[in-house]
């Protein structure tokens, strides 16, 4: 067992010890994050640029302690994420479509007055279930951007980063009214893919559920938690 100490600033061996000491997160985040990347960003590059959120990681928070490991996935993450916005990374094509798809999806629920299925999309759109599945994926991807800005990073953990206190105990309040109006399936899904930084596919893996299913579920979870904050 690795002893960590408080407070002091970090050598390069140190750096070097502990980027060494936590290379499974990263590989761990990358592999989570891999789904959203593959068109634009290989493996390598993004686990390069993972690698940079683990030393920023490291030089902010200094030696870790048992708290580091959720300060860093959530630095990790933010970094990869930061890139992949630059980049653009979703597909144009892919990007028009969903715009249909929206209208279509909104329109049809207020007819039905229900979420409509694929089903009820196609015939009102005639799109495949591959554009479907896609359009799905691409939702998703939104989604946890979104819930990455809003539990990531110095919010998740409790720094201030310019905020006065007062700004930092109403975010903090808000944030655990959030979470608690959410269902346990929803709780249970922000704690595999936060906490135990499982990928969407082995999520729905554990809940027996499809990952289009956990795609919706994670949509209306950043929904949920984001009202909190519009209100």
């Amino acid at each position: 067992m690795m002893d960590f100490i408080a407070d002091d600033a970090l050598t390069p061996e140190d750096e070097a010890k502990y980027v060494n000491a936590y290379l499974p997160l990263v590989h761990k985040v990358v592999k989570q994050l891999a789904w959203q990347t593959s068109s634009v960003m290989d493996r390598e590059d993004m686990e390069q640029i993972a690698l940079m959120g683990l030393l920023t990681s490291l030089r902010r928070y200094g030696h870790p302690d048992e708290q580091f490991g959720a300060y860093a996935a959530q630095r990790i993450r933010g970094a990869v994420l930061d890139e992949l916005r630059e980049l653009d990374w979703r597909p144009r094509r892919l990007r028009q479509k969903s715009h249909k798809i929206n209208d279509a999806i909104r329109e049809v629920t207020r007819k039905l007055g229900r979420t409509p299925s694929f089903e009820d999309l196609n015939q009102h759109l005639s799109i495949t279930a591959e554009e479907y599945h896609e359009y799905l994926l691409l939702d998703c991807a939104k989604s946890l951007e979104s819930l990455d800005d809003l539990l990531g990073g110095d919010a998740l953990n409790g720094t201030l980063n310019g905020r006065s206190l007062e700004d930092e105990m109403v975010t903090s309040g808000t944030l655990r009214a959030a979470l608690a109006s959410l269902d346990e399936r929803e709780k249970m899904i922000l704690t595999l893919y936060y906490q135990q930084e499982m990928s969407l596919k082995e999520i729905a893996l554990v809940l027996d559920l499809t990952e289009a299913r956990v795609c919706q579920l994670n949509k209306k979870i950043a929904q949920k938690i984001q009202s909190f904050f519009q209100k």
